[in-house]
């Protein structure tokens, strides 16, 4: 699934895997947030449960990566590097584009491209 992704006034693409945790995202499709900075290294928003069917225990977070933390039911996308490997965090996708526009970006709007 290919997503539009615009960052403030700033669009990227992004790419989503197929897995139950991406399908439950894409129904929540399109909308439009405001993005909390967190920990210097990530933007997250909420977006309540989603599935968490066959999905790992761990992952660590890459630079450019869409994941889902299901403990607090945020989405994750990583601008930074040196991620902590942590459990509860499920695998989307990846940003293809200038992932610098999301370390500044306040609001983030995503729909089906």
């Amino acid at each position: 699934m290919n997503l539009k992704i615009t960052l403030d006034n700033q669009v990227v693409s992004a790419t989503l895997e197929d897995n139950p945790t991406s399908q439950d995202f894409i129904k929540k499709l399109p909308l439009e947030v405001e993005l909390e900075d967190y920990v210097g290294k990530e933007k997250i928003f909420s977006v309540g449960k989603l599935s968490t069917k066959n999905a790992p225990s761990r992952y660590q977070g890459k630079k450019g990566d869409i994941t889902y933390y299901a403990p607090w039911g945020n989405m994750a996308l990583f601008y930074g590097t040196d991620n902590p490997n942590a459990s509860g965090l499920i695998y989307l996708g990846k940003i293809n584009g200038d992932i610098s526009l999301l370390k500044k970006a306040k609001t983030i709007k995503i729909e089906k491209n």
